[in-house]
């Protein structure tokens, strides 16, 4: 079951952590920020393999522990905002002029990955 979301502890040499409630950056994990777990705060990628928990899991969790989960997320953007000296006015700006060109840049870097 998730209890409340947090960070989690940072893996000093980034094994891959797959479930469980303890690692930032996991996967298929409950609580911490990671990919494909529930409860979570934020997405955080490690760069590892994504291992997903089913819908029904993710819908089953508690509305407050959901809550909880924005309102640190939020807290969290805005700090990354203040630490790149950024308001959230300049965030939805670059959202909306990044958005525009999205496919175009992944594909960009599809073709220069592959010329490598």
């Amino acid at each position: 079951d998730v209890s409340s979301p947090k960070h989690g502890k940072m893996d000093p040499i980034n094994m891959p952590h797959v479930g469980g409630n303890m690692w930032a950056g996991g996967t298929g994990g409950r609580d911490t920020a990671g990919l494909g777990g529930k409860g979570g705060p934020y997405r955080l990628d490690a760069g590892h393999r994504v291992y997903q928990v089913s819908q029904a899991e993710k819908d089953a969790v508690p509305e407050e522990v959901k809550r909880a989960a924005r309102e640190m997320a939020e807290k969290a953007f805005k700090q990354r905002l203040k630490e790149i000296q950024m308001s959230e006015y300049d965030a939805s700006t670059y959202e909306r002029f990044s958005g525009a060109v999205r496919r175009q840049v992944h594909s960009l870097r599809i073709i220069l990955d592959n010329l490598q």
